[in-house]
């Protein structure tokens, strides 16, 4: 079992390892945010949301910030009624709509996170957001 870390650029890679597992369906794109390292996940189906027609959509990022990585996790901001599934780990650490503060990471909050995606990638494809 991993033990708890609190480098940053750790739980940047662990997480990541986590986020690449979902590529395909999703396409990973980095360098969208100016001057910090991040990682994103976006489907690349044309879609319409709400009577808007969109050429993709936005499904998770981590991007490094200073005191923590962030996890911006948009299954959670578009159902808000799926986050009640998670785990009350992870949404201790929700700050806002989307965005997840990670400072510490062992295998049971991990664990968590694969949950989320998972959980995110059936909602994506309940929607006919992604294949």
């Amino acid at each position: 079992m991993r033990e708890e870390v609190t480098d940053l650029a750790e739980i940047f890679d662990r997480l990541e390892a986590c986020l690449v597992r979902y590529v395909p369906p999703f396409a990973a794109r980095t360098g969208g945010v100016a001057g910090k390292r991040d990682y994103q996940l976006w489907s690349e189906r044309p879609v319409e949301i709400d009577g808007r027609r969109r050429e993709e959509v936005y499904f998770a990022a981590l991007i490094a910030q200073k005191g923590y990585v962030g996890f911006y996790f948009m299954p959670v901001y578009t159902d808000v009624d799926r986050k009640r599934a998670f785990a009350p780990e992870l949404l201790a650490l929700l700050k806002g709509k989307s965005c997840f503060h990670v400072k510490r990471l062992d295998a049971s909050l991990e664990g968590h996170v694969e949950d989320a995606l998972a959980r995110g990638l059936a909602l994506y494809r309940e929607r006919g957001w992604v294949e």
